[in-house]
């Protein structure tokens, strides 16, 4: 492990990793491509001790590992293989009349190197998705994992070492909140930051100091609106999953609940069927549950849980960081349960008159990370849709537009800056050059001094 507080100044890795990308090995497609099965190879030799990792900082299952974060950095990984060499090629666009003879280009080129801060709720995913982008852009990374989930932070480190070895291709940085604030005091090419809203803009306070661009993931209160004129039965099976999958602790997990009154006290006894159905009587004793990260985290939930009244579970383990699937009803609106993001297995559940109502309860409020609206009215969905901004969203459904390729994921607002996932990832450590091409012949003569007549033809070209 990397102690560059101790052993290497900070500023000698990012050196050794501006020096390997200055050689431009790092740029030919091939290079690119050797180093993306690098990665998938190491992957698969270390995926045990990734799943080990997992259970050890989140008490997460081999399934929620698998399906949340390694099976995902997979399918993105060879989705990345796959169209790599289509999204190196320069790409011909139009030319003005008025530059004739001549062709226009677009040409994508590595920003160089990127910090990579990872997260502790999806601590592989967040980590190695990023990255992706960053090889596949043709550049260089240092990755700080989070020490909050420190098996995890230990286990990547061994992987990317097998993969890169250390030559500063991709140098993994271990360390807490002093680490993080030397990496952030260094000039970089560009920044990918995943965490929280709070700590997100020191991010880009520091990132503001060099001119670095970044991408900044953060998270938000995500809503869910129900409609009366819905499947209530599969609508809360599909949020109990989304919310209490890996204890909550997710950034696009649904926050609250605005449903519509007349089927309020319906959809809190589904939700309870549906909880019961996944995690049984005692959701302690399933292998399917997860648990809070660490004790800070517990006993911030603890106190978040006291802005509503409990409909179901809210049971506590302060020694297992234990809290069950809970439903909130009766919400304080002026409370923290309401302002902060929760980001832990409670759920309130709000009363609304109409859908048209939710949907300006959102507008009230800062743009979400993702937005979920559960109704059998096209029309009705479409219309929330329409009148809410949020990072992304899911009609009759939570979380899954994370898992496809095809579509762009990042927040609005204070919910993130930026984008990734498939091509938006490699877009994402790029920078997008624009390049016009003249040949030497037809060097016409009214384009230069002295002027005279050129005008009123400048204005026929243009018009």
């Amino acid at each position: 492990m990397l102690e560059p507080t101790r052993l290497t100044p900070i500023s000698a890795v990012v050196e050794r990793s501006r020096a390997l990308f200055r050689t431009d090995g790092t740029r030919p497609l091939a290079a690119r491509l050797h180093r993306l099965a690098a990665l998938e190879a190491a992957m698969k030799k270390h995926e045990a001790a990734l799943f080990k990792a997992l259970a050890a900082d989140l008490h997460k299952s081999q399934f929620e590992a698998w399906s949340a974060e390694l099976g995902q950095v997979h399918q993105q990984l060879r989705h990345t293989v796959r169209h790599l060499k289509q999204w190196v090629r320069p790409q011909k666009v139009n030319s003005p009349l008025v530059f004739w003879p001549s062709s226009s280009w677009l040409y994508r080129e590595p920003l160089g190197t990127a910090l990579i801060i990872g997260a502790w709720n999806y601590p592989v995913y967040l980590v190695l998705l990023p990255l992706l982008g960053s090889i596949a852009a043709g550049g260089t990374a240092v990755v700080k994992p989070s020490e909050q989930a420190p098996a995890t932070a230990a286990a990547l480190e061994a992987l990317l070492h097998d993969a890169f070895g250390d030559d500063g291709f991709c140098t993994v940085v271990q360390g807490g909140p002093e680490v993080s604030s030397a990496l952030l005091a260094e000039p970089w090419d560009t920044i990918f930051f995943t965490g929280s809203t709070t700590i997100g803009r020191v991010v880009a306070e520091a990132a503001a100091r060099h001119l670095t661009p970044c991408t900044l993931e953060l998270g938000g209160k995500s809503p869910a609106l129900v409609d009366a004129r819905v499947d209530l039965r599969t609508a809360a099976r599909r949020i109990a999953w989304g919310k209490f999958s890996n204890a909550g602790q997710t950034c696009v997990a649904p926050d609250y609940v605005l449903v519509h009154k007349a089927r309020a006290a319906e959809l809190v006894d589904e939700l309870q069927r549906a909880t019961r159905e996944f995690f049984g009587e005692q959701p302690r004793q399933s292998a399917d549950y997860g648990r809070i990260v660490n004790e800070r985290h517990f006993n911030r939930l603890r106190t978040l849980m006291g802005g509503g009244r409990v409909a179901f579970g809210g049971e506590l383990d302060a020694g297992e960081r234990f809290i069950a699937p809970t439903v909130l009803t009766h919400v304080e609106l002026t409370h923290p349960l309401m302002h902060d993001e929760i980001f832990g297995p409670l759920l309130p559940v709000i009363e609304v008159d109409h859908l048209d109502e939710a949907a300006r309860f959102v507008r009230a409020r800062p743009k979400p990370l993702a937005l979920y609206v559960f109704s059998s009215d096209a029309d009705a969905a479409e219309r929330v849709l329409r009148t809410t901004s949020s990072g992304g969203a899911v009609v009759n459904d939570c979380l899954l537009h994370l898992g496809s390729s095809e579509l762009p994921f990042g927040g609005v607002g204070a919910s993130g800056t930026g984008r990734y996932h498939g091509r938006y990832s490699f877009e994402a450590f790029s920078h997008l050059k624009g390049v016009l091409k003249k040949p030497f012949a037809f060097d016409l003569k009214v384009r230069y001094p002295p002027y005279r007549a050129s005008l009123d033809l400048l204005r026929r070209l243009v018009g």
